[in-house]
């Protein structure tokens, strides 16, 4: 884009944008334009506009179109309330519809969830605002209760604090898929004019609803009804030590709430309890880093954890660690007793807990008599197999989805009208996602914390740690590690840069990968197998590993996944150094592509 298209850009900006803070940094560039850094800071912020995705909306805070900022935020939420209306005339026609907004602790997010409140009200859509930040499974629960058409979280998960987004959910809690997300995204990308209504006018007009307990303590009492064993809890809840954080997110109130309310002690890092958009003690707020968990491990060894846990900043990512202990242990029978002295912790992936959780889940759904008839499990694609093995152990069909928890909502959503045969159980995916309810339709960090903490006291009472019992399952269903990553793109060249990557990919497919030869390739770009189209390339190697590559679709990155096994009759030493190796060089290969 030339100078002269990118300043008449950055001026309709400045006359449209109302937020004095994110017009003058507009302002500003334009006025040092003919400075060099200046001009190449402008074009970023305008070269495109922030474009709304299926998912909504995430990026850098600031002002200009290819920002985060009041004026997309409005813009979006005004392209929304179009569709909503559109899609329920007679409910618009009677003044029926809602929304509910929920936001987290980042930098304006308060900002934009009011303003995004009061944009629907301004369009006759009753708005329910939280008064003060919330979980994003709690705003997916929120809908269902309310009987919400839509509904909206302010957060950037677990992004650097420079970032900010808008999550846009439909009126079954889930995020919104075909037809709806083309639907929505196109009467974004048209709006013109953008209704707003001041805040004492909306509250005195019934169409902004400030709400908190009326939702928390249903939340906290699903969250609750989903353990398996109460009575274990009550029993042994002094058996387990749980350090927590929350990463100065949301996530604090319902962890502590409903761990108390359980007859737990858990103990929060002091330093990341409250809510801060800087995230000042982390590089990255995520529980998928090993870093964001440091502060956390130190408090667990200082107090000898038995579990340490963490929640994302909008918590509905969950991840642990747990002890290593000094004593190797050869006896995991039920009854031999745990040492008591924790050494190093370690780091439980997201696949390893989906796999933890899915045993859990279907052993005491088992055990108590409660197992449905034709019981459904869903993964995404990129997931390790062993889940699928596990599932199948316990006679459950696994079922696999596109990724995000949106397309696993889908499949619960086709249980549920019969499209699919079963019962669905449990969800879950690579990235630190589990939902074991049917109340909320995207991942949940606060009930996958409740069921972790019970799962710990369960297998303790039986002699075990969660390493052990994962061990036993190492050697029942064969020893399986993954391979992520992660290759960011960023500035206006980024989307071509790895738009090239998966055209050569598609045109010259890899005959070997890691020095196994490459016996199927499923390419998913216009759909495959039953599954939605997508802009994902899956490898499936002759011994059973599958290498995937998608781009993100709400950062600038492409992302590559293998999941490989070896069977552990030999013994799991020798199994993991086989798959370390595969994977080893399956990294190598990838890595030459990418340049990295």
């Amino acid at each position: 884009m030339d100078k002269a298209a990118i300043v008449e850009k950055a001026k309709d900006y400045i006359a449209r944008e109302k937020d004095s803070g994110f017009r003058a940094e507009v302002e500003k560039l334009l006025a040092d334009s003919g400075d060099e850094a200046a001009l190449k800071e402008l074009e970023d912020r305008f070269y495109r506009n922030l474009e709304f995705g299926t998912g909504g909306l995430r990026g850098i805070i600031g002002g200009g179109y290819n920002r985060m900022n009041t004026l997309v935020v409005k813009s979006a939420t005004q392209g929304l309330a179009n569709y909503i209306r559109k899609a329920f005339p007679e409910k618009a026609a009677n003044g029926g519809l809602s929304a509910a907004i929920a936001f987290d602790s980042r930098h304006y997010s308060v900002e934009f969830a009011e303003a995004a409140a009061l944009i629907f009200a301004a369009n006759g859509i009753k708005a329910y605002l939280f008064s003060s930040m919330r979980p994003t499974p709690e705003l997916s629960f929120a809908i269902r209760l309310l009987g919400c058409d839509t509904g909206i979280v302010v957060t950037a998960s677990h992004n650097p604090p420079k970032y900010n987004g808008y999550k846009a959910y439909w009126n079954d809690g889930s995020q919104v898929i075909a037809p709806h997300d083309k639907g929505i995204i196109a009467e974004v990308n048209t709006v013109t004019d953008i209704k707003e209504m001041p805040r004492e006018e909306a509250i005195k007009a019934g169409l902004l609803v400030i709400i908190d307990k009326e939702v928390d303590e249903p939340y906290r009492a699903m969250v609750k009804s989903r353990l398996f064993r109460p009575g274990l809890i009550k029993e042994k809840a002094g058996d387990v030590k749980i350090v927590y954080t929350p990463l100065h997110g949301t996530g604090a109130f319902h962890v502590e709430g409903v761990l108390s309310e359980m007859g737990l002690n858990v103990i929060t890092v002091p330093e990341q309890r409250e809510g801060n958009g800087d995230f000042p003690t982390v590089a990255f707020p995520n529980p998928e880093e090993a870093a964001a968990l440091d502060m956390a491990i130190k408090l667990g060894a200082k107090e000898g954890a038995d579990v340490v846990m963490a929640t994302d900043p909008d918590a509905d990512r969950f991840g642990i660690a747990v002890p290593v202990y000094s004593t190797e242990r050869t006896d995991v029978s039920e009854g031999s007793p745990l040492d008591s002295t924790k050494t190093n912790f370690t780091l439980v992936t997201g696949n390893q807990m989906g796999v933890l959780l899915a045993d859990y889940i279907f052993l005491s759904l088992k055990e108590l008599g409660k197992m449905p008839a034709n019981p459904v499990m869903v993964n995404t694609v990129v997931t390790t197999g062993m889940q699928k093995r596990v599932a199948e152990g316990y006679g459950v069909k696994c079922v696999e989805c596109l990724t995000g928890f949106k397309w696993i909502a889908d499949i619960m959503r086709k249980c549920e009208s019969g499209e699919i045969d079963g019962t669905y159980i449990y969800g879950t995916e690579e990235s630190y996602g589990y939902l074991v309810e049917t109340e909320v339709r995207d991942k949940d960090g606060i009930t996958a914390t409740a069921l972790t903490t019970e799962m710990t006291l369960y297998w303790r009472s039986k002699g075990k740690s969660l390493l052990d019992r994962l061990n036993e399952l190492y050697l029942e269903f064969g020893y399986w590690q993954e391979l992520g990553i992660s290759k960011y793109f960023q500035g206006p060249e980024g989307p071509g840069i790895m738009k090239g990557i998966m055209e050569e990919y598609r045109k010259n497919p890899p005959a070997v990968l890691g020095g196994i030869k490459v016996a199927r390739v499923r390419d998913i770009v216009n759909g495959a197998d039953g599954l939605p189209p997508s802009d994902v390339l899956q490898f499936f190697l002759e011994d059973g590993t599958i290498v995937s590559a998608r781009p993100s679709g709400t950062e600038p990155k492409i992302k590559f996944y293998a999941t490989c096994c070896a069977e552990a009759k030999a013994g799991l030493n020798e199994a993991k150094t086989e798959v370390e190796r595969k994977l080893g060089a399956i990294n190598r290969d990838i890595r030459n592509v990418i340049g990295d």
